[in-house]
C-alpha cells in the first residue's frame, strides 16, 4: 500500500509529505465515516427504541466513561509498550463492536440494553485508543515543526466524517435501517488496518529499568501539574466537554420534538456542526506556531457558548443550523488548540500519559451527558441547552484570567 507524496503541499496539507502520516490520514478518511454513522444511527435507535432523552444521554455515558475512568492508566501502557501494534488491536476491536451491532439490528434482536453494553464495550476499547493515537501521530511524521498542523488536520479530518457521516446515516436509517450503518462502518475499519500496517516506524526499544505502573502514573500527574500551562488547559477541558457538547446529546430531541423531523433533520443538524468544526479545523491547520493559541482558547469557548445558547429558543431551522456551525467550531478551537498546546509544551518521555490525562478531560463528556439527558428530562430540553451556553461562557471567562496571570511565553 503506497500513498503518492504531496509535491509543494499548500500550508493547511504539509503534514502530508510524511509517508506514514500520508498512510494514517487516507485510512481515517474512509474509517471515520463509519465511525460517524455508526454513532449516528445508535442515537437515532435508541430515541426511536425507548421515546426517552434520559436514554440517548445513557449511550453517550456508556460510550465515554470508561475513558474518564481508565486513560490515565492506559496512558502509563502507551508510555511503554509498542504503539503501533497497541493501537492495532483497539481499531481490531473497535471492528468488532460495529460487526455486532450490524449483526443483532440486521436480524432484529437489537434492544436498549444491547447497545448500552456494546458501547461500554467501545468505552473500554475508547480509553486506550485516544490518548494512544494521539501520541503516535506525532511520531508519524517527520518534522515535528508540523505538529500543528498534523493536529490541526486530525480535526478537520474527523470533523470532514462528522459532516458527511451523518447525512449519509441519516438517508441510511431512513432507506435501509440502522443496521447497515453499523456494518458499514464494520467494513471501513479495514482501510484504518491496512494503513497502519504498511507504515514503517524504528523497532520499538523497552526502557531498560521499568518502575511500578503506579509510580510511572504519579509522575505523570506530577509533571503536569506542576506546568503551569498544561494545568490550565487540561482544568477547561472538562468543562468544554461536559457542557460544550449538549448539542450531541440532544439533537435528536430537537430534531423528533421541536421540528418535528426525522432521521435527516438530525443528520443535517449534525453536519452543520460538522461544518462549523471543519472551518475551524482549517483555521488552526494554516496557522504556524502555538503563538497566540491561549486566546484561541478562549474565543473557542465564547463561540460555543454562544451558539449553544442561541440555537436552545431557536424555532427557526437555518439559525438553528448556523447556531451549530458556531457550536461546532467553538468546540474544536478548544479541544484542538488545546491538544496542541499541551503537545508543544510536554516532553516525549511522558507524552503518553499527560495526553491520557487529557483525553481523561475530553472523558468528561459523558458525565455531561447524563447530566444533560436528566436535566433535558426535567426541565426541557431548551433550557438544558441554554444552561450548557451559559457554563462555557463562564468557563471562557476564567481561563482567560488565569492564562493572562501566566508567565508569557511564545504559546
Amino acid at each position: 500500500m503506497e500513498i503518492p507524496p504531496v509535491k509543494n503541499p499548500p500550508k493547511i496539507l504539509r503534514a502530508l509529505s510524511s509517508r506514514n502520516y500520508r498512510l494514517y490520514f487516507s485510512g481515517q478518511c474512509v474509517s471515520l465515516i463509519g465511525n460517524w454513522m455508526t454513532s449516528t444511527a445508535a442515537l437515532w435507535l435508541v430515541y426511536h427504541l425507548s421515546g426517552s432523552p434520559f436514554y440517548v444521554g445513557l449511550i453517550g455515558f456508556a460510550n465515554q466513561i470508561p475513558v474518564l475512568l481508565l486513560s490515565p492508566f492506559a496512558g502509563v501502557w502507551v508510555d511503554r509498550l509498542d504503539r503501533r501494534r497497541l493501537v492495532l488491536a483497539t481499531q481490531a476491536l473497535a471492528m468488532l463492536q460495529s460487526l455486532a451491532l450490524a449483526a443483532l439490528a440486521l436480524t432484529g434482536h437489537i434492544t436498549v440494553g444491547w447497545i448500552v453494553g456494546l458501547c461500554l464495550f467501545q468505552g473500554f476499547v475508547n480509553a486506550i485508543d485516544w490518548p494512544l493515537r494521539q501520541s503516535l501521530t506525532i511520531e508519524m511524521v517527520e518534522d515535528r515543526a508540523d505538529l500543528q498542523n498534523v493536529i490541526a488536520l486530525n480535526s478537520v479530518t474527523f470533523n470532514l466524517a462528522r459532516m458527511i457521516g451523518p447525512v449519509i446515516a441519516g438517508f441510511v436509517i431512513a432507506g435501509l435501517g440502522p443496521g447497515v450503518c453499523f456494518l458499514v462502518d464494520g467494513v471501513s475499519f479495514l482501510a484504518v488496518l491496512g494503513a497502519l500496517l504498511a507504515m514503517r516506524f524504528a523497532p520499538h526499544v523497552p526502557r531498560e529499568e521499568e518502575t511500578h505502573p503506579l509510580a510511572d502514573l504519579r509522575e505523570g500527574i506530577h509533571y503536569a501539574y506542576t506546568h503551569d500551562r498544561i494545568r490550565t488547559v487540561l482544568l477547561l477541558m472538562p468543562v468544554i466537554a461536559m457542557f460544550g457538547f449538549a448539542h450531541s446529546v440532544l439533537c435528536p430531541v430537537f430534531a423528533s420534538d421541536i421540528f418535528h423531523g426525522d432521521a435527516r433533520i438530525y443528520g443535517l443538524m449534525l453536519s452543520f456542526t460538522g461544518v462549523g468544526a471543519v472551518l475551524a479545523g482549517l483555521y488552526l491547520g494554516m496557522r504556524t506556531s502555538p503563538a497566540g493559541l491561549g486566546g484561541v482558547l478562549v474565543r473557542g469557548a465564547v463561540l460555543g457558548g454562544v451558539g449553544l445558547a442561541a440555537f436552545a429558543y431557536s424555532r427557526s431551522l437555518p439559525f438553528s443550523l448556523f447556531t451549530l456551525m458556531m457550536a461546532g467550531a467553538g468546540g474544536v478551537l478548544c479541544m484542538a488548540g488545546g491538544n496542541t498546546l499541551v503537545q508543544t509544551h510536554v516532553t516525549d518521555d511522558k507524552r503518553g500519559r499527560v495526553m491520557s490525562l487529557f483525553t481523561m478531560g475530553q472523558g468528561m463528556y459523558p458525565v455531561g451527558s447524563l447530566l444533560i439527558g436528566i436535566a433535558a428530562t426535567a426541565f426541557g430540553a431548551p433550557l438544558a441547552m441554554l444552561a450548557c451556553g451559559l457554563i462555557c461562557l463562564v468557563a471562557a471567562q476564567v481561563f482567560s484570567r488565569k492564562w493572562r496571570q501566566l508567565a508569557p511565553v511564545r504559546s
